[in-house]
């Protein structure tokens, strides 16, 4: 079993920046592909960004890309989504996910998953 637990969240004013963090606890966090996933009201959830076991290889929704930044520090079993330039259309809960090695757009694919935390962008 893997716990995740996001932070950072907030309101914040377009052009702003806002650092999400996620905590892991429970099995190796270095085993684990890591993504970010967010989920706005009345819409599905939509990847984000992914990070893979290593921090080798790092993908991005293209409506984020150049403005997000996915890293993870495996001495700290966390992962961070550092989010610049925010527009209102970033408004969503921001949620991590965990599944073995390898990432994947595909949120089917992720075997656990935080409760999220609320980014709201003000125009």
């Amino acid at each position: 079993q893997v716990r995740l637990v996001e932070s950072g969240g907030g309101l914040v004013q377009a052009g702003d920046s806002l650092r999400l963090s996620c905590a892991t606890s429970g099995r190796t966090f270095s085993n684990y592909a890591m993504g970010w996933f967010r989920q706005a009201p009345g819409k599905e959830r939509e990847f984000v960004a992914a990070i893979s076991w290593n921090g080798g290889s790092t993908t991005y929704a293209d409506s984020v890309k150049g403005r997000f930044t996915i890293s993870r520090d495996n001495a700290k079993n966390s992962v961070y989504l550092q989010m610049n330039s925010l527009k209102p259309e970033d408004t969503a809960v921001y949620y991590c996910a965990a599944r073995l090695f390898t990432t994947t757009p595909r949120a089917f694919e992720y075997d656990y998953w935080g409760r999220g935390t609320q980014v709201t962008v003000s125009s």
